[in-house]
């Protein structure tokens, strides 16, 4: 069976994005890219880099032929966000932008108020905006009523690895919104976390620290891939409703032939 990834005007091979931050070194992102085949790369202008903004961190980006999502990270206003994001396209040269503008420094939460703010700008500016949310539903309607088709709300804090804090409020926007891209962006520690995500019916997973923090990330990078698949596959496959009380998987007609009392 197909399940072709469309987003925007891009077929991807992957629904994992992977970001390029906070990585040991040069070759252990390279390695992670490498085990993780992902469908897209996020890279931010504002913060350090993965193997520090030198010419090896670009050189491995642009060797792989990976779509890159530049991203706002670090951003705390509209103006610093838009400002940002026009460098990112004069750069990447492409209008994907993520939009992230932090709203709380402890949470890291984004700033509803400066994310609609901010998409409603740069979509006049022609940019297709990937919005870094709260799992909120009337965030999500405004954005979408901005002319936003990608939602990508938190499941927990950047980098907390917390996993789904909410999966009713994450899949209530599967829900309302059937016909967006829905990606879970932030907050993911474990290969189940992602697994649990996609069954519930989401396009993609967004990570970084969880590979690039952990002890062996190249190995970390292929085990959220494929959990990534799985949970994929457990969707389409269609989960079966959890029971109140067990069912026999072979129905009980009779006793086995060989118990039965021989004929008199």
């Amino acid at each position: 069976m197909r399940d072709d990834f469309i987003i925007g005007d891009m077929t991807l091979n992957s629904r994992l994005f992977l970001g390029t931050a906070g990585y040991p070194s040069p070759d252990i992102l390279r390695q992670s890219i490498e085990a993780a085949q992902p469908g897209m790369l996020t890279v931010s202008l504002r913060r350090e880099s993965a193997a520090g903004k030198g010419q090896a961190f670009w050189e491995i980006i642009k060797s792989f032929g990976i779509p890159v999502l530049p991203n706002t990270a670090g951003c705390q206003s509209v103006k610093e966000a838009v400002t940002t994001a026009q460098m990112a396209r004069e750069i990447f040269e492409t209008n994907r932008v993520k939009l992230e503008i932090i709203g709380d420094n402890y949470t890291l939460q984004p700033d509803p108020y400066g994310l609609l703010e901010a998409t409603e700008d740069l979509i006049k500016l022609g940019f297709e905006i990937y919005p870094y949310m709260t799992d909120d539903l009337i965030l999500a309607q405004r954005l979408v009523d901005l002319g936003c088709d990608i939602l990508m709300p938190w499941g927990a804090p950047i980098g907390s690895g917390r996993g789904l804090n909410n999966p009713y409020a994450l899949k209530l926007l599967k829900d309302r919104f059937p016909d967006k891209t829905l990606v879970v962006d932030a907050g993911i520690g474990a290969p189940s976390h992602a697994a649990a995500a996609m069954e519930l019916g989401y396009d993609a997973i967004l990570l970084n620290t969880a590979v690039a923090k952990s002890v062996d990330p190249p190995l970390m990078a292929a085990g959220f891939a494929e959990a990534i698949r799985a949970g994929r596959r457990g969707f389409l496959g269609g989960i079966i409703e959890a029971q109140e009380s067990g069912k026999p998987s072979t129905p009980l007609i009779d006793r086995p032939f060989w118990h039965q009392e021989k004929a008199g």
